[in-house]
């Protein structure tokens, strides 16, 4: 009878523990906000923007978000977790296991996490060590990536791109969960060739991308998502392979207005 009831003890257990756990209440108005402020989700279509919103909020609720030198309001946390989602949009139930909380600075900080000083030239990092399961972002840059004026970053996507690349253990620019193996070539093949562009002054893209193929992955990631149709023009090899390495084709929805 005893081992009969042990099990049972247990379930209800768990069942109070998960309900009795304080909730985060979702932002108001997180719909409102991701259409006056993210350019992605306009251009989805009524279904997507509806599934899109679902998963900004399930994020908010999951990951922590603490303003250092700065307050975070609701429209942070959206944006934050708006980056969270794009790149990750066609891969529904993906959850960021590798990070809890984001801690937001109000401008760039230096390798000491400080943001004050003549040093400050960070804008955004995924930390490790101690700081491993967080990131840090600057919150001027946060918002400065989703301006209308801004045509080709997006600090927030950015990082989120190297904690999708951190899932196989190791950011490298070759992320096992988005590059299938008959790609991994490919990929290669490009990067490298548009790395020696870079160096050589031949191409439009942020030059740090040249630093090693871990950033080359998340600025032209970036690109990739901020504009898609000129990267689709200028670079057409390099967008139709993250195209596939994400499963999405944000040019068609610019041109067409909705998703394929």
């Amino acid at each position: 009878m005893i081992a009969v009831l042990i099990p049972i003890v247990i379930v209800l257990f768990l069942f109070w523990w998960f309900w009795r756990k304080p909730r985060v209440k979702p932002a108001e108005g997180v719909e409102s906000m991701l259409a006056q402020h993210v350019k992605y989700y306009r251009q989805l279509n009524d279904a997507d923007k509806k599934r899109f919103a679902s998963e900004v909020t399930e994020f908010m609720g999951h990951v922590t978000v603490e303003g250092v030198g700065t307050d975070v309001d609701d429209l942070d946390r959206v944006l934050i977790a708006a980056s969270a989602v794009i790149p990750i949009f066609a891969f529904p139930g993906w959850k960021y296991r590798n990070l809890t909380n984001v801690i937001l600075y109000p401008d760039t900080f230096d390798e000491k996490y400080q943001f004050e000083g003549d040093r400050r030239s960070i804008m955004g990092m995924v930390g490790s060590g101690p700081l491993n399961g967080q990131m840090l972002l600057s919150k001027s840059a946060l918002r400065g990536g989703f301006s209308e004026i801004t045509d080709k970053s997006n600090t927030a996507i950015h990082e989120f791109v190297h904690l999708v690349d951190k899932t196989d253990g190791t950011v490298d620019g070759m992320p096992q969960s988005l590059l299938q193996h008959r790609y991994s070539m490919p990929w290669l093949q490009v990067m490298h060739a548009e790395i020696k562009r870079i160096e050589t002054g031949q191409s439009d893209i942020n030059p740090y991308a040249a630093m090693n193929e871990s950033e080359f992955l998340a600025v032209v990631s970036e690109y990739f998502f901020e504009n898609p149709a000129r990267m689709q023009e200028h670079h057409p090899e390099l967008y139709d392979i993250l195209s596939k390495m994400f499963n999405q084709n944000p040019a068609a929805v610019v041109n067409n207005g909705a998703v394929e």
